[in-house]
């Protein structure tokens, strides 16, 4: 950063977006097959056309918006996520089912991690803090 750079005023990455197909079926996979909350589903626009959904991990202070396609794109992204205990959640979401997972990975000098995608096949990386 050089003298002239001015300091950001952001302090805190507080909601990532995910590009999904239909918003219901998204919240019911991160809600019914993940186990993570519902934090909004607010309708806005003119005549109430769009909604803003969000979902997180109980006690989050991040949030992960569950947004239609912008301007007719697909989207799609990748997070990560963390878990004090990445095997007990990979086999928490293996025998819940219906969660598209890889195997636990380990890597010297990377932390245990598995992915899993969204049924919109947006990637999620679940890692050990």
């Amino acid at each position: 950063m050089t003298a002239s750079t001015p300091t950001t005023t952001v302090s805190n990455l507080g909601v990532a977006m995910f590009t999904v197909a239909d918003q219901d079926a998204a919240i019911a996979f991160y809600t019914e097959k993940l186990g993570w909350e519902l934090r909004g589903d607010t309708r806005f626009g003119e005549n109430g056309e769009n909604r803003w959904v969000e979902v997180a991990p109980p006690g989050s202070t991040a949030r992960l918006a569950l947004n239609p396609p912008m301007g007719g794109e697909p989207g799609g992204g990748g997070i990560g996520v963390e878990t004090p205990d990445v095997r007990a959640e990979h086999e928490r979401l293996r025998a819940a089912g219906g969660v598209d997972l890889d195997d636990v990975m380990e890597a010297p000098g990377a932390p245990t991690l598995f992915m899993m995608r969204d049924p919109d096949g947006n990637h999620i990386a679940v890692v050990q803090v």
